[in-house]
């Protein structure tokens, strides 16, 4: 299983794909490794018939988020608010009179952390 550089509750925005998403910006809401692909709040969002149920949940269309893939979104730098490529930087930190490093996840453009 492949390691993602976007993670739940970052600031993606969608850099290729249909006219209507292309630009946007979005929270990510689920990353789902074993297909590769994000769930993005507000984006490529698709209508879904549902039938009602014995617990008595109400049937109907509903709009829901459709997953796209990773590919196609790129993390937005907070300073810019522009789309940017995702770098680390290691740290040595000290904890419990311990010495461990720490990966942190820093802006290609800026520099500054994520």
């Amino acid at each position: 299983m492949a390691k993602f550089k976007i993670k739940t509750g970052d600031l993606v925005q969608v850099i290729s794909g249909s006219k209507d998403n292309k630009g946007k910006q979005g929270k990510v809401l689920r990353v789902i490794p074993e297909t590769s692909k994000v769930v993005v709040e507000g984006i490529n969002v698709v209508t879904r018939h549902r039938k009602a149920s014995m617990q008595g949940e109400a049937g109907g269309i509903q709009k829901v988020e459709a997953p796209i893939h990773i590919s196609n979104v790129a993390l937005v730098d907070p300073e810019t608010q522009k789309p940017t490529r995702v770098g680390y930087r290691t740290e040595t930190v000290e904890r419990d009179g311990r010495q461990k490093t720490v990966r942190i996840r820093v802006s290609k453009s800026t520099g500054k952390d994520l």
